[in-house]
């Protein structure tokens, strides 16, 4: 019909892509395949982070603020529950090392099963959350969550703390 607003007639224009996706052109274009030199040089240059090395520093974590609990209030059971809520982040990340030092065949194969394993990790996490009330007597939950953000963040102060990023740091500190 001439003279209506209808507009669905008219062809759309064209949008515009993200600024994401030009960074992601660039850095595509950019991408060069390393050599088995380069990557076995780069591979000592940036060694990897022992998932063992994270699951010690959660335990000591735990304990210390365990301590520091049972030291700041005198109670037993609140130092009790601050143990148990790093232990609800210890033990699962255990399992979760455990599996993934087993070698795997294929790439694949390790993703998938890293993904199995996590869900394994996250599974057991909410059992231990739950089962806490009736395992922890005069279970304190702000204590418990206080043990269980305490070694949830000893991921970040390892990856802070990790060799390769210190040498990186220093490096380009001079």
């Amino acid at each position: 019909m001439p003279g209506s607003n209808d507009m669905s007639h008219e062809t759309p224009s064209p949008l515009k892509p993200a600024v994401a996706d030009y960074e992601d052109v660039a850095a595509q274009a950019e991408f060069k395949p390393l050599s088995a030199e380069e990557a076995r040089q780069w591979r000592e240059q940036h060694p990897a982070l022992s998932p063992w090395r994270i699951v010690a520093w959660q335990v000591v974590a735990g304990s210390l603020a365990a301590g520091l609990a049972w030291l700041v209030s005198g109670r037993e059971t609140l130092a009790g529950s601050v143990l148990y809520g790093a232990l609800a982040v210890v033990l699962p990340a255990s399992v979760l090392a455990r599996a993934m030092s087993r070698r795997s065949g294929a790439a694949g194969a390790a993703l998938a099963g890293f993904f199995v394993w996590e869900l394994v990790k996250i599974v057991l996490t909410v059992a231990m959350l739950v089962a806490a009330p009736t395992v922890v007597p005069r279970l304190s939950w702000p204590a418990m969550l206080a043990g269980f953000v305490v070694a949830m963040k000893v991921y970040w102060v390892a990856m802070w703390l990790h060799p390769a990023r210190r040498k990186s740091t220093a490096k380009n500190l001079n």
